[in-house]
């Protein structure tokens, strides 16, 4: 286990490190923090140990063709939900880890083009959140993407980072009901669609000139 001082490490305000050790490294890394934090009370806690997952940040876009009234998504593998109820493919926003010196519209773009084969004319952002702040560092920044959706479907992905991608454009009013029945059930979607669902008339005057 590799020992890093926690001195190095950024403190926030009301946090001191105590000490941060690798505790594994490969594609991604876990670090093993000790450290304290004050208490809402007054005073601080004892020195506590947790383990944080590091695996980057991320964006993601849900393409949207506001003249057809279609979304696209895409189906993968993933490995988070072997076990979970409806199997490992899930249905998905467009995504991309952004690698150093990358800005995140600039991976929604790579990216929608890679995984699902459209070109984004515009692009709205949704937000940026934390994927699940009591593991992981990850932040998501999301994006609802303008597409022609008239050609979108096949398969893709980068053969060489294994990826075997189906894209699935289905109308808006069918991408909610599989919101509604759970077939949707990771975060970046969910939140996407709730977010076009607020939004969509609007987007359809903008975007696609539909009154």
């Amino acid at each position: 286990m590799n020992r890093d001082p926690g001195s190095a490490i950024p403190s926030p305000e009301g946090v001191e490190i105590v000490e941060c050790r690798t505790a594994y490294r490969g594609f991604f890394r876990l670090l093993d923090y000790r450290l304290r934090h004050r208490l809402f009370g007054g005073g601080w806690t004892p020195v506590i140990s947790r383990e944080l997952f590091e695996r980057g940040h991320a964006a993601a876009v849900l393409p949207y063709d506001p003249v057809l009234d279609r979304v696209v998504l895409v189906e993968q593998f993933r490995i988070g939900a072997l076990q979970a109820r409806g199997g490992p493919w899930l249905l998905e926003c467009v995504a991309g880890m952004i690698e150093p010196g990358e800005v995140p519209h600039e991976v929604a773009r790579r990216e929608t083009l890679e995984e699902a084969g459209c070109r984004l004319k515009g692009m709205e952002r949704i937000s940026e959140y934390l994927v699940s702040p009591g593991g992981t560092s990850e932040r998501i920044t999301l994006y609802c993407g303008w597409v022609d959706a008239g050609g979108a479907g096949g398969v893709h992905g980068l053969a060489e980072e294994h990826e075997d991608i189906r894209v699935v454009p289905v109308s808006f009013h069918s991408a909610m009901e599989m919101l509604r029945t759970g077939r949707i059930n990771s975060a970046a979607p969910i939140i996407a669609m709730q977010w076009l669902a607020m939004n969509r008339e609007r987007l359809r005057r903008e975007w696609g000139g539909c009154a």
